[in-house]
């Protein structure tokens, strides 16, 4: 095998409607979108921000037990079954009770490789009265590429997408439900996380709505240049694309933004939190 082939990565993110509080058929219709991404190739699939619930915030706790002992094992088997990797925001509680919007990823083996909790709770969802915020960035292993995971609202806060850029991720997958109100700031600052630290963004955005709210879709996989490989729609979709991490190599050797920083003025991510 190349290193080329062995520095490349096959992903699919699936863009679909969520069915508030309903895991059975949420897991149903992943189970389904999964065993079309695997068919045609796909090592990494992503799935939307709670994609087994929806912001059935009310009923969080309940719904976060649910998911650690019944969707968590279904998704492990999937992954194994499929031999690739799944990533997506689920409700769970963690070991001291907190109830968190935390991304898992599980490995083609089917074990739990990494679980990130939403460090930016947002209020317009009512996040901060059901949730718990999570409190570290999480950085994982793919086979290809050291990756970073985030979820929705965490895009408005560039110090997190540098942070991982300096440890060194080649990709940072984003599960979203962003609403289709504000789809210009979404398609804008995935294109931009990705322009500033010259990486691959997998960004996944749930299509449909939820009460009032319409879901804007438009879910991207966006090159270390700023430039959508592929773009969805804002209906559902399962997109695809195949990812080459010789061209993060590429765009950092001809313009060195990283080395170009100025920390001695400006500080670094860890000075800069220092000084809040």
């Amino acid at each position: 095998m190349s290193d080329a082939t062995q520095r490349a990565l096959r992903v699919a993110v699936v863009q679909s409607d969520v069915r508030l509080g309903h895991i059975r058929a949420n897991v149903d219709c992943t189970a389904a979108q999964v065993r079309a991404a695997s068919s045609v190739g796909a090592e990494l699939v992503l799935l939307p921000e709670l994609w087994s619930t929806g912001y059935d915030l009310e009923h969080a706790s309940a719904l976060s037990h649910e998911n650690r002992a019944s969707v968590l094992p279904e998704i492990a088997r999937l992954a194994q079954h499929h031999r690739l990797f799944i990533a997506g925001s689920l409700l769970l509680s963690d070991e001291l009770g907190r109830v968190r919007n935390t991304l898992t990823v599980h490995g083609p083996d089917g074990s739990l490789i990494a679980e990130y909790a939403k460090v930016h709770l947002f209020g317009l969802m009512d996040e901060p009265h059901y949730l718990s915020a999570g409190d570290a960035s999480v950085t994982f292993a793919l086979p290809q590429c050291t990756a970073g995971a985030a979820i929705c609202y965490d895009l408005r806060f560039p110090e997190l997408f540098r942070l991982y850029a300096l440890e060194g991720a080649h990709l940072v997958i984003l599960p979203a439900e962003w609403p289709a109100v504000r789809v210009e700031h979404w398609r804008t600052l995935v294109r931009a996380r990705a322009i500033e630290n010259q990486l691959f963004i997998i960004a996944c955005n749930r299509a449909g709505t939820s009460g009032s709210t319409e879901f804007a879709g438009h879910s991207m996989i966006v090159d270390p240049l700023g430039q959508p490989i592929v773009e969805g729609g804002e209906k559902e979709d399962l997109l695809f694309a195949t990812l080459d991490f010789s061209r993060v190599t590429h765009a950092r050797a001809q313009m060195d933004l990283l080395g170009d920083r100025r920390s001695d003025v400006y500080g670094t991510p860890a000075q800069l939190a220092n000084r809040q």
